[in-house]
């Protein structure tokens, strides 16, 4: 099989779920595949929208598992498996609410961090060493832990206009992972991203 790198945002299908928060993985993956000109399509056998990219001589296969969130591995399992595609080839992009709005952090391993998409891929890959990029979506502080309701609401104009600079920075990031390494993108990208109009306000 080709030696492939997979990037894969986690979400839920459907249209009553499309730009919430929760999707912010969605967004990314889509967002890289309109940088690279890619095109989707729903492989049933895989229960994902998929699409193949060839970037600086790299095979990429971006997903979309449409298996719900939480039974993401499921998807990706069968994906990874089939493809031969090894874990630290297999970059996860996922919304994070302990981390606030704006932030991104990419990690070469490491705990799913109660996120039960993450959970799930550890499962099907039988191990927590594959690289996974968190986007921050912030919590409201009055809610506590209950943060479904939250997760699953839509941006607000304010942060929409912020987001696509967010998406920018993440497939900056998932670039330099393909090219570079996991340390290097990790030490050029991790942090939160700037917001150009604040900064003139200031």
């Amino acid at each position: 099989m080709e030696n492939l790198f997979l990037i894969a945002g986690l979400g839920n299908p459907g249209a009553d779920y499309a730009s919430t928060r929760h999707n912010a993985g969605f967004l990314a993956v889509e967002k890289f595949g309109a940088r690279h000109q890619a095109r989707w399509a729903v492989e049933n056998d895989f229960r994902a929208r998929v699409a193949r990219v060839h970037w600086e001589g790299q095979r990429l296969l971006l997903c979309e598992p449409q298996t719900y969130m939480n039974s993401s591995g499921a998807a990706l399992g069968s994906l990874a498996k089939f493809y031969r595609i090894v874990p630290e080839r297999s970059l996860i992009v996922v919304d994070d609410a302990d981390l606030p709005f704006g932030e991104i952090r990419l990690r070469a391993r490491g705990s799913s961090g109660g996120h039960h998409g993450l959970e799930s891929i550890e499962t099907a890959f039988g191990t927590r060493d594959y690289p996974r990029l968190r986007i921050g979506i912030g919590r409201r502080a009055e809610a506590g832990r209950e943060i479904t309701d939250y997760v699953l609401s839509r941006f607000s104009a304010e942060e929409k206009r912020r987001l696509d600079l967010i998406l920018d920075r993440v497939c900056q990031q998932a670039e330099c992972w393909i090219k570079d390494g996991p340390l290097k993108a990790m030490n050029h990208f991790n942090g939160l991203v700037d917001d150009p109009a604040k900064a003139k306000e200031s």
